[in-house]
């Protein structure tokens, strides 16, 4: 019974795992429906958004914008250094654009009204590699040395039996014994 009950516990918790990396998102561009448009300051800029947001192979990036007024066109490196609108590899201007990231590395964007990518209205957003990815969870930080020559505290045996309920607790729940 324990056996199948580890097993079991372990197929979940897997599977949970595997659900959860998988799990592509529809990325608003800077958070909000009228973020694509000049900067007012460099701390307003799209690049300072993408930098503190984590995008992964399946994620769309989503524009809201007046279509009348403005595009965004993919570009290439060069094309984003230089705010070049004439040879975009895409050019979207339906005012709802949706634009999937399919591979890791860069993925450069520049409007296409002349004259606003020079104002800064420009992104570049980076894909986290499938090696890379992020989980959401963050490193523990480094243990600070500690100048004590005291002797080690053996670890006491209550630690172990609350893991091992709550995991018997939590089979319980899932296999909908309780």
């Amino acid at each position: 019974m324990a056996a199948v009950f580890s097993r079991t516990i372990s197929a979940l918790v897997l599977l949970l795992v595997v659900i959860s990396s998988c799990e592509a998102k529809e990325i608003l561009v800077g958070g909000k429906a009228d973020a694509w448009k000049i900067p007012s300051s460099q701390s307003d800029s799209l690049n300072q958004w993408a930098e503190s947001t984590r995008f992964r192979i399946g994620d769309s990036l989503v524009w809201k914008y007046d279509s009348g007024k403005d595009s965004v066109l993919q570009v290439n490196k060069e094309g984003y250094v230089s705010c070049n609108i004439s040879n975009p590899i895409e050019e979207y201007k339906d005012g709802n654009t949706k634009v999937k990231l399919s591979r890791s590395g860069p993925f450069y964007f520049i409007s296409g009204t002349k004259g606003n990518c020079e104002k800064g209205q420009k992104l570049v957003v980076v894909v986290l590699s499938p090696r890379n990815r992020y989980t959401g969870i963050s490193p523990a930080p480094a243990p600070t040395p500690v100048e004590f020559e005291g002797p080690a505290v053996a670890p006491t045996s209550s630690a172990s039996k609350l893991q091992s309920g709550l995991l018997v607790a939590l089979g319980i729940f899932v296999l909908g014994l309780f």
